[in-house]
């Protein structure tokens, strides 16, 4: 799903920035994926190989650039997980989801947010760790909480499927640790999470991180 996501995101900014005049109308920007195996990775992720699971992605980066891209990004964010790993044996340079999701958030002048995501990443402290170098909190559900989430994402989420039960459960979790640690934004740290929040459903503001990453993407591309 989310490289669908992506590659029309990505195709789709480009076309509105190129039309100021800068650019000719029509044109799209070449892209090339390399699509990875989900039910490899969750494997990996599961059975907390991390080692393996950083490999997964460094060989796709290499082959990205055996195929001429220029610079990279991980359609994402449980990936990131293992992102300096997979920066430090890249050939080319690569744009952060996590990175760019914290400049977005202080840009905006948020001081403490609460992150949605997969198990995988609410549990690994990334946004934590990385969130506090630009003087932000990030906070993440309780473990109960954690749980409830990553059975919502997979597998139905993950499938494109949508029900308002488990819509009703995310939300109130939402509501509920917002109001808890007077948090100023939501952080929709899972590509699919979209899907099933939307702007008007909460009282503080959505950091689609989807939305974020594909903004930095464009902004590089047309640096």
């Amino acid at each position: 799903m989310s490289t669908l996501d992506y590659y029309k995101g990505i195709n789709e900014a480009y076309q509105k920035r190129v039309n100021t005049g800068q650019f000719k109308s029509g044109e799209n920007p070449p892209m090339t994926i390399e699509s990875l195996n989900l039910a490899i990775a969750y494997e990996l992720a599961q059975k907390e190989d991390w080692k393996g699971f950083a490999r997964l992605f460094i060989d796709a980066v290499d082959t990205l650039h055996d195929a001429g891209a220029d610079f990279g990004a991980i359609a994402a964010n449980t990936a990131h997980i293992v992102f300096d790993e997979i920066k430090a044996s890249s050939p080319i340079p690569l744009i952060g989801i996590v990175d760019e999701t914290c400049k977005k958030a202080k840009a905006k002048g948020h001081k403490k947010l609460i992150v949605f995501g997969t198990g995988f990443t609410m549990k690994s402290g990334m946004y934590e760790v990385k969130c506090a170098k630009y003087g932000i909190e990030a906070i993440v559900p309780n473990k109960a909480q954690q749980q409830l989430i990553h059975n919502i994402i997979f597998p139905n989420l993950e499938g494109g499927i949508v029900l308002e039960s488990e819509r009703k459960v995310i939300l109130d979790i939402g509501r509920d640790i917002i109001k808890e640690h007077k948090a100023d934004a939501l952080v929709l740290g899972c590509t699919e999470l979209p899907l099933a929040i939307k702007d008007e459903d909460l009282d503080v503001e959505l950091l689609d991180t989807t939305a974020i990453h594909i903004d930095a993407i464009l902004d590089y591309l047309l640096d």
